[in-house]
């Protein structure tokens, strides 16, 4: 008998003992005062035979332990070939604990490659609602891969609409999210949507934030359509952190690492995520890969937990200054790098993929001699930088894209070998996607989008600054980048536009504006 089932049954008999103190606390049937799925489902880092299913129970978001009292609860789940789940293909229980916010994270395996299943959470109270997952195809298989990623969510500063659109793209094999799925900021007065709690410092407050965002029907519908990539960025703990440096100088680094502690072990609890355990929450490790058969690799990169401290705070900033130039100072961290290095050296994939945070390549804001560059992007860390183009150049030349997240508008970069040099070859391709309620409304372009600003900057082909995501249509010898924008995020039912389509072509360098 397994462990899961053992507990279960145990639950089911303790009904027998009357007037007998509940020694184990484990329900099948738990008390609800409300909906315990209020939060949805999710899956995700799929493979060719498994992926990770998701739900949290929460029936009262803003009490202690959800609702649930501190009572550990069996929860039933299913994965089937329809959606009305007449053929199920597997199923199980799963025994969800206070300790760890009753979520449930199934790893389902024996799968199919290349295939589509629904699936759902079970309770004697009834089901949560389904969601699909996709196997990715069998290794050797170049099937093409239509995939989203998306960025910055700021439940204040307006509504999900663009997920309401994701969720109807039709065909969408995966949602790649590059980070801030949560703000860690308190509430702002007279917004519509307002934060529930001060800013974010302990695992309970994170535990509110993340279920307020995940309420929001918009993104549940998001997850629901295909199995999500994630890794975070900096609001999942504290705005520009690097490392254990938080935002307020005074902040100890042992003050840092707890808050690290409760923001990791909260992202963990809301994500359909597979990841190693952790000796402690603080120091998780969230850096995998994912294939989509012989098409593309994923490498998913972790730029905030192992970074050195930005060298002259985290603005725009003349360089050289401070300790900016030094050849320690790093992104990913030494150990990051190899395993990149590594990882992008022996890889047979067609395309090389950087599920990256910040901006890759620079942006120089002073006009004529000189630089001024911002200190929280990789442009704040030029050693880290070169070692990365080297990389690209060196394994990968013309057959990387990074996708990148984390300021709130949309950018079309070419990378280049070294961006000093005049003649330096172009080795791939950026693609920044906006936000997806992060700054209200936005604006077409940013005032610096000008002439003498575009000639400082030749390998920044396009800009834009509304709200959206970006989709991609990749083959073996073609990716095609769709940027899908909102007019408004202010108000409801604003309809979905698409301002600009790139292509990059397999081993060919540059950028095609179609």
């Amino acid at each position: 008998m397994q462990r899961r089932d053992f507990l279960a049954d145990i639950a089911a008999y303790s009904v027998l003992c009357a007037g007998v103190p509940n020694i184990w606390r484990v329900t099948t049937t738990p008390r609800l005062a409300d909906d315990p799925f209020t939060l949805g489902v999710a899956s995700g880092d799929p493979t060719a035979n498994s992926a990770m299913i998701w739900t949290r129970l929460v029936p009262k978001l803003y009490e202690p332990d959800g609702g649930l009292d501190g009572v550990k609860v069996v929860v039933g789940w299913e994965v089937a070939e329809d959606e009305q789940f007449a053929k199920i293909v597997k199923h199980g229980r799963y025994t969800t604990v206070p300790e760890l916010g009753n979520s449930a994270h199934v790893d389902v395996t024996g799968l199919e490659p290349d295939h589509w299943y629904f699936y759902r959470f079970t309770l004697a109270a009834g089901p949560s609602p389904v969601g699909r997952l996709r196997t990715t195809p069998a290794d050797g298989a170049q099937t093409p891969l239509k995939f989203g990623f998306v960025s910055c969510q700021h439940y204040e500063s307006g509504l999900f609409t663009a997920y309401d659109h994701l969720s109807r793209e039709g065909k969408l094999d995966l949602v790649t999210h590059l980070g801030d799925y949560i703000y860690e900021y308190g509430p702002t007065p007279g917004r519509p949507r307002r934060f529930a709690t001060p800013e974010c410092q302990t695992l309970d407050q994170y535990r509110y934030r993340y279920g307020q965002t995940k309420s929001d029907k918009m993104l549940q519908a998001a997850h629901h359509a295909a199995p999500w990539l994630l890794t975070w960025d900096d609001h999942e703990v504290d705005n520009n952190y690097a490392g254990v440096v938080g935002e307020n100088d005074m902040e100890s680094e042992e003050q840092m690492h707890e808050r690290r502690k409760a923001a990791y072990q909260a992202w963990w609890e809301h994500q359909p995520v597979r990841v190693p355990r952790a000796k402690s929450w603080g120091d998780l490790n969230i850096v995998r890969t994912m294939q989509w058969g012989a098409l593309a690799k994923f490498h998913v990169l972790d730029t905030r937990q192992y970074r050195s401290d930005q060298a002259c705070g985290d603005n725009n900033q003349d360089v050289p200054c401070g300790d900016w130039a030094d050849p320690a100072r790093t992104m990913m961290g030494p150990w990051q790098e190899k395993w990149l290095d590594d990882g992008m050296a022996t890889s047979k994939q067609r395309w090389q993929v950087l599920a990256n945070q910040v901006r890759l390549a620079p942006w120089d804001e002073k006009i004529g001699p000189g630089k001024r560059v911002h200190q929280d992007a990789w442009s704040g860390y030029p050693a880290a930088s070169a070692r990365l183009f080297k990389t690209i150049a060196n394994r990968a030349p013309n057959r990387t894209v990074a996708i990148t997240g984390d300021i709130h508008s949309n950018w079309v970069n070419e990378i280049r070998s070294d961006y000093d040099r005049g003649d330096a070859k172009t080795i791939g391709a950026e693609f920044i996607g906006t936000s997806i309620s992060s700054d209200g409304d936005g604006m077409e372009a940013h005032p610096n989008w000008d002439a003498a600003h575009r000639a400082e900057n030749p390998h920044c082909l396009w800009h834009n600054a509304r709200r959206g995501y970006v989709m991609c249509d990749v083959t073996a010898d073609e990716w095609k980048t769709s940027y899908r924008t909102v007019p408004f995020v202010s108000k409801p039912d604003a309809p979905l536009q698409t301002p600009a389509q790139f292509i990059v072509r397999h081993g060919r360098p540059g950028i095609e504006k179609v």
